[in-house]
């Protein structure tokens, strides 16, 4: 096999399977139609049959997908989520000599650019009586594992010497304090990634300082 096939037959072997990529423009699809329909009215007033219409396809095929109107919610959550926790793995990355700084910049990073985001602030203006509010808060269970095990690999993969138990507390504790901080934000971005460096700093030292 020349070399030029042998890249061909690489670039075919990686690419999405069929299936799995139909999927895929399904939900990107289902979550713009959502994001757009948010941009216009509370998640309260917005029914899966509008978020189907928007998106051009069936409600059955919706509630396939997704099983019920929370469980879309929640997927929908977690699909917004990831944008921001590219930034705080950037953030990390770029301190992996000084773990307080990277921890300090980590939540920064995640506080201001949830802050300006104008869709953040939809989904947190509601009452917690029929927004999304609620699956970042009292029903946010799903999104707390989600973002504890994202964090908690760009942990162990900046500090691989770290204690797996004391980079998963970690991770958990730093989520759980942004989502806090950013649903009843007090300070700015900056003095809030001051002061809980400040707090966890004993800790962060024990647990990724020696790594």
């Amino acid at each position: 096999m020349t070399p030029a096939a042998a890249t061909i037959g690489d670039v075919r072997g990686a690419r999405t399977p069929y299936p799995q990529a139909v999927r895929q423009l399904l939900r990107e699809t289902l979550f713009a139609a959502a994001r757009d329909e948010l941009k216009r009215r509370a998640w309260s007033e917005i029914t899966m049959a509008d978020v189907a219409g928007v998106a051009g396809v069936s409600r059955q095929t919706l509630y396939k997908e997704f099983g019920s109107r929370d469980e879309f919610a929640q997927a929908f959550v977690i699909q917004e989520g990831e944008r921001f926790l590219d930034g705080v793995e950037a953030a990390v990355r770029e301190h992996l000599d000084d773990p307080r700084a990277a921890v300090g910049a980590a939540l920064e990073t995640f506080l201001r650019t949830a802050g300006e985001d104008p869709l953040v602030r939809i989904l947190l203006s509601d009452d917690g009586t029929g927004g999304m509010l609620p699956f970042v808060t009292t029903q946010g269970m799903p999104v707390v594992h989600w973002a504890t095990a994202r964090l908690t690999a760009t942990i162990e993969e900046g500090w691989p010497e770290a204690p797996p138990a004391k980079a998963r507390l970690l991770a958990e504790a730093l989520v759980r304090l942004a989502i806090s901080h950013i649903t009843a934000p007090g300070h700015t971005p900056e003095t809030t990634a001051t002061a809980t460096g400040e707090l966890l700093g004993p800790f962060i030292d024990e647990a990724l300082g020696s790594a």
